[in-house]
């Protein structure tokens, strides 16, 4: 990102209190207990199975282990899922200039 575009972006959030995941592009996720997750601002499934789901974000991967793992709702950058979620590792990659 240009130095132009991150000082218009700080600026932006200082002036309008716009949420950050909307201004940072990072992902929203809301989990029930250990049975449902909800994925805002994904950009697309890099691989699903009954025990894994990986999500493409803006500045890295998003890896979902557990059991019994179905994809019950894709909208968008939204997602919805079931089952018995184990772990949520969140994966940065390296942001280059």
């Amino acid at each position: 990102m240009t130095r132009i575009g991150r000082r218009l972006r700080g600026w932006t959030n200082g002036v309008l209190d716009l949420p950050q995941d909307l201004l940072q592009e990072m992902p929203r996720i809301t989990l029930i207990g250990n049975k449902e997750l909800y994925i805002e601002n994904h950009r697309g499934v890099l691989h699903f199975s009954s025990g894994t789901l990986t999500l493409a974000l803006a500045k890295g991967s998003l890896v979902i282990t557990g059991r019994e793992l179905v994809i019950r709702n894709i909208l968008g950058q939204e997602l919805a899922v079931e089952g018995i979620i184990g772990e949520i590792r969140y994966i940065e990659s390296e942001e280059r200039s």
